[in-house]
């Protein structure tokens, strides 16, 4: 059965924490949101099925095998799922190595959904890196593994009504960055970003504000140098390609109305940088959104909360958020 409406496949996350929770939430949201399109779950339904006993709720699943024809079985009034065997039982809130396996499955098999538009786009649960590496996985993030997958330039943005922050480098630690930024890849990510805003944010000619990476803007390479030898010549040449670039602006204070009023986007150039604003400003209302990717992707902006797992004290704002948020950058893009 062929259908025009939007398919969202969304990863559960973490086994052991509120991303469970928050997917079984979805039930009591579909008729107030998400018009026009299909919801898919990738989980293991005895997971939902016992989590969903420990809320108290009354969950009704439909389960989806064929992958190449979830249309024809798609029910709006029940969670449909695709199921994936977890590979150890789960315990709400207590993490198990051996599930790692389980997760980074769960985000493969969303991958080649949409690689091969079985889904139009993913939405992805929280994740707790920590224990996917102590399974003997390098994972750094969503964002690195999907980058890796699609041999793709990934660029990290989290977005609010009223915000939207990129990042020049992602979970590195902040040792690292400097050595990062290099003219190639902050040239590449500008770029990557101002596309993302003509392209799928429907903006005409958007304006980035840009952050220094030193204090003050390194202040003439006082406090750095960074900003002489990399940032500035990179604002300079893509300025003179037509791109609106403000900066290098001192973060400490670029984040204030002057230069937000007429601001569409921010580049801070780590990840404490900027996200610590934007979060501050609008969290549990913040999308994840990977650009660069040969597909569209958003995820919530917390983590795993294992201690609110099974408690019923999880917060689903942020995930309807990245759904929708999923559904209008793939229906513009």
């Amino acid at each position: 059965m062929v259908s025009n409406r939007t398919k969202i496949v969304i990863t559960s996350g973490e086994p052991a924490g509120i991303g469970p929770d928050i997917c079984l939430n979805l039930i009591n949201s579909k008729t107030q949101t998400f018009e026009n399109s299909e919801l898919y779950i990738i989980a293991d339904p005895d997971l939902l099925a016992g989590r969903g006993k420990l809320l108290g709720k009354e969950i009704s699943l439909q389960i989806h095998n064929d992958i190449d024809d979830l249309s024809t079985h798609y029910h709006a009034d029940k969670l449909n799922i695709i199921p994936l065997p977890l590979c150890e039982p789960v315990k709400a809130g207590k993490l198990n190595a051996k599930n790692s396996a389980y997760v980074l499955s769960m985000l493969d098999l969303a991958h080649d959904m949409c690689f091969r538009k079985q889904a139009d786009a993913m939405v992805t649960g929280p994740v707790q890196k920590s224990i996917i590496n102590k399974a003997g996985h390098a994972f750094t993030g969503h964002t690195e593994y999907l980058a890796d997958k699609t041999a793709s330039v990934p660029v990290m943005m989290l977005a609010t009504s009223k915000m939207r922050v990129a990042l020049a480098t992602t979970h590195l630690p902040l040792k690292n960055v400097s050595q990062a930024i290099t003219r190639e890849s902050l040239g590449e990510t500008l770029n990557i970003l101002h596309l993302f805003l003509k392209q799928r944010a429907g903006i005409d000619k958007p304006r980035i504000l840009v952050c220094g990476l030193n204090p003050h803007a390194g202040e003439d390479g006082n406090l750095g140098d960074e900003e002489i030898t990399t940032i500035i010549p990179v604002i300079r040449q893509l300025q003179q390609h037509g791109l609106d670039l403000v900066g290098p602006l001192p973060a400490d204070t670029l984040f204030t109305p002057r230069y937000l009023s007429d601001a569409d986007a921010i580049l801070a150039m780590y990840h404490d940088q900027g996200l610590p604003v934007l979060k501050y400003s609008g969290f549990g209302k913040a999308v994840n959104i990977t650009l660069g990717l040969p597909f569209t992707r958003t995820s919530v902006d917390h983590g795993t909360a294992l201690d609110l797992a099974a408690t019923g004290k999880a917060n689903d704002s942020s995930m309807i958020e990245a759904i929708n948020m999923a559904i209008e950058l793939s229906q513009h893009g």
